[in-house]
C-alpha cells in the first residue's frame, strides 16, 4: 500500500514522504481499516515537527482521525494506532474505540466530526457548562477546531462571537453562524468584544490559540466567566496570572480530550451519540474546505501548519486513486 512516512522531524512539507510500505497487521484487540477519508489536525503538524506530547517512533505515518471501512463493510470513525496513521490506504485502530459513522455525513465530513467536535462538546458542555443565552467567544473561529465550537455554541443557544485573522476567514465565520465577527488584523479585539457585549464580556471563551489570544481573553471574560484552554496553535504557551483570575472571579479550564478515552470512555460514546443526533437534524455539519488525494497530503498538512486553511482539510485516498495512487494493496 501507499503511506506517508516521517523519518525525521521537521516541517511536514519537507519531511513527509509518500512510500510503498507493507500493509500493517493488526495486533490483539485491533482491526485493519481501509481509509475512506483522513482529516488533518494540528497535532499531525506538531508530530511531524516533533513538538507533540505524543512522539511515535520513527518512521511513522501521521493522521490521527479517519473515517474507515471494516473488513465487513461498516463505516466507522477511528483514531488510528500510531505508527500506522491515517495518511495511507490502510490503517490500524483499536476495535474498542470504533464509533459508527453518522449516516447524515459523507466520509470527509464524518472524519471531521470526531476529534474537533468531541473537543468542542467536552469543552463547552462538560467543562464550561455553557448555557442558552450566554455569550461564547471563539478564537480562530474559521479553523477546524474553532468552526466546530461555533456550531456547537449556536446549537446550544449561545450568542457567538468569532475572532478570525483576515477578511476571507471573517466571511467563513459569518457563514458558520457567528453573531459577531471580529477580524483581529483590522480591529481591536478587546474593544470590539466589549462593544458587542455592552462592556460585560464573554461568559465562555474557547481558546485553541494561546499567546496573545489568551491575554485578550483575560481582558474580556465576564464575571464568573470561563476560559477553556484547548491548545496553543500560536506556538506560545501563556503563563496565567492567578491573581487576575481571583480579582475578576473567572475560571481557567484545561481540556485534553484524549484523556477521556482512558479515564472515562463511556463519556466519549455518549458525546458521539449527541453529535450524531445534532448532525442528523442539521444543527452541526463539519466545514470541509478541501478534499485532496493521498498524493497531496504533505502539502495539505503544511497548509494547516501555516494557518492558511479554513474549516477542515480531508485526505481522500480514492480521489485520483487509479491514476496517482495505484491499486490498493
Amino acid at each position: 500500500m501507499q503511506a506517508w512516512q516521517v523519518h525525521e522531524n521537521g516541517e511536514p512539507g519537507e519531511v513527509m514522504r509518500l512510500e510503498e510500505v507493507a500493509t500493517p497487521t493488526p495486533g490483539d484487540g485491533q482491526v485493519l481499516l481501509k481509509v475512506r477519508a483522513a482529516n488533518i489536525n494540528f497535532p499531525d503538524v506538531l508530530m511531524a515537527r516533533g513538538h507533540y506530547q505524543v512522539r511515535p517512533p520513527l518512521p511513522f505515518t501521521p493522521g490521527v482521525e479517519i473515517c474507515g471501512e471494516t473488513e465487513d463493510g461498516r463505516r466507522v470513525l477511528a483514531n488510528p494506532a500510531l505508527p500506522y496513521g491515517g495518511f495511507a490506504e490502510y490503517a490500524v485502530a483499536d476495535a474498542a474505540g470504533l464509533l459508527p459513522a453518522p449516516e447524515s455525513l459523507d466520509d470527509a465530513e464524518a472524519a471531521a466530526l470526531h476529534i474537533g467536535y468531541q473537543t468542542g462538546w467536552f469543552g463547552l458542555h462538560r467543562r464550561a457548562h455553557l448555557e442558552a443565552g450566554e455569550t461564547l467567544l471563539v478564537h480562530a473561529a474559521a479553523g477546524g477546531v474553532g468552526s466546530a465550537a461555533v456550531q456547537l455554541g449556536k446549537a446550544a443557544g449561545a450568542t457567538v462571537i468569532g475572532v478570525v485573522g483576515g477578511a476571507e476567514k471573517a466571511a467563513v465565520a459569518r457563514e458558520l453562524g457567528c453573531d459577531v465577527v471580529i477580524d483581529r488584523r483590522a480591529e481591536d479585539v478587546i474593544g470590539a468584544v466589549k462593544a458587542a457585549t455592552g462592556g460585560r464580556g464573554a461568559d465562555v471563551i474557547y481558546d485553541p490559540v494561546g499567546g496573545e489570544a489568551y491575554t485578550q481573553s483575560t481582558k474580556v471574560v465576564a464575571f464568573e466567566g470561563r476560559i477553556v484552554v484547548i491548545g496553543f496553535a500560536s506556538g506560545s504557551i501563556p503563563s496565567p496570572g492567578l491573581n487576575h483570575a481571583l480579582v475578576k472571579n473567572y475560571s481557567i479550564l484545561g481540556l485534553h480530550w484524549g484523556l477521556y478515552n482512558t479515564k472515562n470512555p463511556k463519556l466519549v460514546q455518549h458525546c458521539h451519540e449527541q453529535l450524531t443526533e445534532l448532525a442528523a437534524r442539521g444543527a452541526i455539519k463539519p466545514l470541509v474546505s478541501e478534499r485532496v488525494p493521498l498524493s497531496e497530503a504533505a502539502a495539505a498538512v503544511q497548509r494547516v501548519g501555516d494557518g492558511v486553511t479554513t474549516g477542515r482539510v480531508a485526505v481522500v485516498p480514492s480521489l485520483g486513486a487509479s491514476s496517482e495512487n495505484g491499486a490498493a494493496a
